[in-house]
C-alpha cells in the first residue's frame, strides 16, 4: 500500500489558471511519488468578479471580459475527459479519476446540475472563491489588495467567508467533498498571525452541516492545514477526509501529504478499504 493517499485536487492546462499545467506530467509525477491515484478536478467557475486595476493585468487576457471583469472560460469537456483517456491508456498502474471543482455550485445550481447530469466526473469539489461586498462579487484573493473596497478587514473576509460556506453546504448537495476550508487564509499576510481559534465557532457550525450531509472535508495542503480543523471535524461527526494538493502544475502534486497525514491521522482518521478510498474516522482514538 503506497504511504501517501490519493490526491483528489489536482489542476492541469485544461483550469484556466494552470498555465504550467500538465496532466500527463502531473501523471508521471504521481507514478513518481508511488500515489495509488489522483483526482483531476479542473475549475467550472460562473461569477464574474470585479477586477482592481492593478490585478486586472495579472490575470490571463483570456479570462478577462470587454467590461473588465471576470469572464470565466467554460470547461471544454470533450477534450479534457479525451486526455484523461490519453493519460489512463499510458499510466496503466495509476488510477486516474476525471472530477472538476465547481466554484459556488449553490448560485449556480441549474448549469451545476445540467454538467454533472452528463455523468462524466467520479469527483466533484465544492468551493468558495468569491464574495459579495456591497452588491459585486470579488475574488477572495483580492480583498486583500489595495483595490478592495473600504472597509473590508482579513478578519472579516475570514468570517464572511465560513459565511458563505455554511450557506453552499447547506444549499447545494451537488458536490461530494468540500474544498480548501482554509481559502481566505492563503493571503491573510506576514506579521498577522491566524488563530483559528478566533474563528471556531463559525468553522465547527460549517464542519457540524458537512458532517450532517454525510461529505468529505478536504485537508487542502496549499497551505500547512490547521489541525484544529481537523480536530473540530472528528468532534463534529465529520466521517471521512479527502487530500488534495490544489497543485497547479506538477510538482506541486502531493505537496505536503507527508505530514498531512500524519496530522489527520494523530486527530482520529485512518485510511479507507481500498487505497483509493477517503480516509474515514476511527472508533476509537488516542487523539492529542
Amino acid at each position: 500500500m503506497s504511504p501517501l493517499p490519493p490526491d483528489n485536487h489536482v489542476h492541469t492546462e485544461w483550469s484556466w489558471d494552470a498555465v504550467a499545467g500538465s496532466m500527463e506530467r502531473s501523471c508521471a509525477e504521481a507514478v513518481r511519488l508511488g500515489l495509488p491515484s489522483v483526482a483531476f478536478t479542473e475549475h467550472v467557475d460562473a461569477s464574474r468578479w470585479v477586477l482592481a486595476p492593478e490585478v486586472r493585468d495579472l490575470m490571463p487576457a483570456s479570462v478577462v471580459g470587454s467590461d473588465g471583469r471576470f469572464s470565466p472560460v467554460p470547461l471544454d469537456t470533450e477534450g479534457y475527459l479525451a486526455c484523461v483517456q490519453r493519460c489512463r491508456d499510458r499510466f496503466r498502474g495509476l488510477q486516474i479519476l476525471s472530477g472538476v471543482e465547481l466554484g459556488e455550485p449553490h448560485w449556480f445550481a441549474e448549469e451545476s446540475a445540467a454538467l454533472l447530469a452528463t455523468g462524466a466526473f467520479d469527483r466533484v469539489l465544492g468551493s468558495l472563491h468569491s464574495l459579495e461586498i456591497d452588491g459585486e462579487l470579488w475574488l477572495v484573493d483580492h480583498l486583500y489588495m489595495a483595490g478592495a473596497p473600504d472597509g473590508v478587514t482579513p478578519e472579516g473576509i475570514v468570517r464572511a467567508y465560513l459565511g458563505e460556506t455554511l450557506r453552499m453546504v447547506e444549499s447545494s448537495d451537488v458536490f461530494q467533498v468540500l474544498a480548501h476550508i482554509d481559502y481566505p487564509v492563503r493571503l491573510w499576510g506576514a506579521g498577522m498571525p491566524f488563530d483559528p481559534l478566533d474563528f471556531q465557532d463559525e468553522y465547527r457550525a460549517v464542519l457540524r452541516a458537512l458532517a450532517g450531509s454525510g461529505r468529505a472535508l478536504e485537508v487542502n495542503t496549499r497551505l500547512r492545514f490547521r489541525p484544529e480543523i481537523v480536530r473540530w471535524w472528528y468532534e463534529e461527526g465529520g466521517g471521512a477526509v479527502s487530500f488534495g494538493s490544489d497543485a497547479h502544475q506538477p510538482d506541486q502534486v502531493a505537496h505536503g501529504f507527508a505530514a498531512a497525514t500524519a496530522m489527520v491521522e494523530a486527530h482520529g482518521f485512518h485510511r479507507g478499504h481500498g487505497p483509493n478510498d477517503f480516509w474515514v474516522r476511527s472508533a476509537s482514538t488516542s487523539r492529542s
